[in-house]
């Protein structure tokens, strides 16, 4: 079985807790090696916000868990690497 990497959620979130919390709660998830949280926009009720985590073998369900755990809810899967090592994205001819 291979193991998933990294993902990249687009999520909706309640302003409390703040995204510094809300990134370190996720952060605290066993499987997760490190996580980033990036603002995308903002409203007098939510945030929209861009999760990516990273880890050598993550749990999906146990992220997923801990966001709605915060009131966030997952809109969209955005990236997901699996394999023995995360792939970064290359230009190629198709890009120009």
């Amino acid at each position: 079985m291979v193991d998933l990497r990294r993902v990249a959620l687009d999520i909706l979130k309640p302003h409390d807790p703040s995204m510094l919390e809300f990134t370190e709660r996720i952060a605290a998830v066993e499987s997760v090696d490190g996580v980033s949280t990036s603002l995308i926009e903002l409203d007098q009720e939510v945030q929209n916000v861009k999760i990516t985590a990273e880890g050598t073998s993550l749990e999906y369900d146990a992220i997923e868990d801990a966001i709605e755990s915060l009131g966030g809810t997952v809109h969209s899967i955005d990236q997901a690497a699996y394999g023995e090592y995360v792939v970064e994205e290359r230009r190629t001819l198709q890009d120009d």
